[in-house]
């Protein structure tokens, strides 16, 4: 007999484990391990924006200092350079021409309104009235406490969504005092000092990483600034473009109408087609729904010549989204916000979103320190042998010295 004696290989787990052990499959560690990171990730994302809720005044008015900044320091340089004024006297006439602006604008709503608003409420009690007698009829067979219903829900929800652009707007009366004081010293800080501030912040980063911060943030300024300017520029073409067509249509309150759109299209995609949308209601109202549906096609021409023309030829790079994210941006900023973070979103986004390209090395014009610039055209995929044809190679030649070959390759480069 053999002394020789057989061990059993040890058992195997199927599940990925060591041989012989029965654990937790390696591939549910790894999955376990990216979703507490995650969760910690956003935890304390969470606790950021929490935050910012607090000082949420704060945070606003500086950031609309500097989109009033970004608006008046055109004016501010060309005054200093053009009729060479003091800066602080530029600044101050740059600050007066734009509150006149606003001014201006402000009073042509408000006149418009008081001048035609009686006649227009007679004209949607009218249109009402009318609208009652279709409804009651087929296919909708309502009665007129059904109407009735439908009208004070209707007016329910519109009361309610001015009281809560009115609340997000101006707050209470102590918030809008600090924030209205932040911004003025904001925007005088911003364009009487701007490089003594910002090489501050720098100062506060670590040495390696200054950079990449001041790069980041001259690309987030081109970006609020390259908005701040497009959007003016977009807003008063689609007020016009709306003036000019109520004027044909001879819609009522045409200028105030036209002012709501101006105020409107500071949303992007979708802030000026609404807006158009309120002067629908008052061509039905006046005019009747021929014209209405007139006024809905001005809306529809408004919404594509904005979005298709006006914002890639005028914004470029400054807002560089896709209409779905600018939506979503939209969106998210209004229900943390309200209004004013409808207002925001798009803005803050563009330049997070120009500033993680650059970070990430696909922005080609702003390359990472010690990269090469990506290439914005990237080759396609070199074709493999089995796709050309056979007959098309030329066949090797064993016979050909080995000194041909870069003089093939020079010619070859040379013709190229």
């Amino acid at each position: 007999m053999s002394d020789t004696t057989t061990t059993a290989p040890a058992p195997v787990d199927d599940s990925g484990g060591e041989p012989g052990e029965f654990g937790v499959p390696p591939t549910l560690k790894t999955w376990a391990g990216i979703t507490w990171r995650v969760l910690v990730i956003l935890a304390g994302f969470a606790v950021l924006f929490f935050l910012m809720g607090q000082i949420s005044i704060v945070l606003i008015a500086l950031f609309l200092a500097a989109f009033f900044t970004a608006l008046a320091s055109p004016i501010m340089g060309f005054l200093q350079k053009r009729a060479h004024l003091h800066k602080a006297i530029a600044m101050v006439l740059a600050i007066i021409i734009i509150g006149v602006a606003v001014v201006l604008v402000l009073y042509i709503v408000v006149n418009s309104i008081i001048n035609e608003a009686p006649d227009l409420s007679q004209s949607v009690q009218q249109s009402m009235s009318e609208l009652q007698k279709w409804a009651s009829g087929p296919p909708l067979n309502l009665s007129t406490n059904d109407f009735q219903g439908y009208v004070t829900e209707v007016e329910n929800w519109g009361k309610n969504f001015a009281l809560d652009i009115g609340s997000s707007a101006l707050g209470s009366v102590g918030d809008l005092v600090l924030g209205g004081s932040v911004f003025i010293f904001g925007v005088i800080f911003f364009m009487m000092s701007p490089g003594p501030i910002w090489q501050w912040v720098i100062s506060w980063m670590p040495t390696r990483s200054r950079p990449y911060v001041n790069t980041s943030g001259e690309l987030a300024w081109d970006s609020l600034s390259g908005y701040t300017r497009g959007v003016v520029i977009v807003a008063l073409c689609d007020s016009i473009l709306v003036f000019i067509g109520l004027t044909i249509l001879q819609v009522p309150m045409a200028p105030a109408l036209a002012a709501i759109v101006f105020f409107g299209a500071f949303i992007p995609v979708i802030g000026a087609p609404i807006a158009t949308f309120f002067a629908a209601i008052v061509a039905l109202a006046e005019r009747g729904p021929l014209i209405a549906l007139l006024t809905i096609g001005l809306t529809v021409l408004v919404g594509s010549f904005d979005g298709d023309v006006l914002q890639p030829l005028v914004m470029g790079k400054a807002v560089s989204l896709n209409p779905l994210a600018i939506i979503i941006l939209i969106a998210m900023g209004s229900i943390l916000l309200g209004i004013i973070g409808a207002l925001v979103a798009v803005p803050i986004g563009a330049a997070i979103y120009r500033v993680l390209k650059y970070l990430t090395n696909r922005d080609p014009e702003h390359p990472l320190p010690g990269h090469d610039p990506p290439d914005p055209d990237p080759p396609a995929p070199a074709s493999t042998g089995a796709a050309a044809p056979a007959g098309d190679a030329p066949a090797p030649s064993d016979a050909a010295p080995a000194g041909d070959a870069p003089a093939t390759s020079g010619a070859a480069t040379s013709q190229g």
